[in-house]
């Protein structure tokens, strides 16, 4: 008898890299060896950059939460009895916040959540972290540009929907939640410790 699935997740991409990328490919294999389905989403810009091997800029926001929603539901059509977890790296997070209340999921995930661009706080996203109750992870590089130790505690200082949720941080870690060599001399470490604080998170929520 097939075993049934912790849960399902749907995997959002950043705006320079697709599912393809070493990190989503490594974080996608190592949940999925751990009991979880992932399904990763390809925003439409994203499908063109495959089709021409040309890059070009994201979508705009409504087009690419349009996408999501739609992979969402379906994911919900064909798994209606297991739970839908939202996830993203970098603009693929922003997706899966926004949209989580909208699908019913069951808890969102931010890997990299880019809290503002690097260099402009006051050009913060904090309109997107919305307080819901839904269990919310953001896995966070302590170094991150677009969101280091500082700045996120200057936000939960200022917008409790920041408290709502659990921030797990990768030591000295950057955007890409890579640590320096002279920590981990094996680039893949820090994300297969993310993928463990993943399922011991998810676990502990449910």
């Amino acid at each position: 008898m097939q075993k049934e699935p912790k849960a399902i997740i749907l995997f959002g991409h950043g705006a320079g890299a697709g599912p393809e990328s070493e990190f989503m490919q490594t974080i996608g294999h190592a949940l999925t060896e751990r009991g979880f389905v992932v399904v990763f989403h390809v925003f439409p810009y994203w499908q063109k950059v495959l089709e021409t091997g040309k890059k070009r800029p994201p979508d705009k926001a409504e087009k690419l939460d349009e996408s999501f929603i739609a992979a969402a539901q379906q994911l919900k059509n064909e798994y209606p009895k297991t739970p839908l977890l939202v996830m993203g790296k970098s603009m693929g997070a922003r997706v899966a916040f926004r949209c989580a209340q909208k699908v019913e999921a069951a808890a969102r995930i931010g890997l990299g959540f880019p809290f503002h661009p690097p260099g402009k706080k006051d050009k913060h996203r904090m309109n997107e972290i919305e307080a819901l109750q839904m269990p919310s992870l953001i896995v966070q590089g302590e170094r991150d540009p677009f969101g280091n130790v500082e700045a996120v505690k200057e936000f939960a200082s200022q917008y409790a929907s920041l408290n709502d949720i659990e921030i797990s941080w990768v030591p000295a870690g950057n955007h890409d939640l890579k640590q320096p060599k002279r920590i981990d001399d094996l680039a893949k470490t820090s994300w297969e410790n993310i993928v463990s604080n993943i399922e011991k998170w998810w676990e502990s929520v449910q």
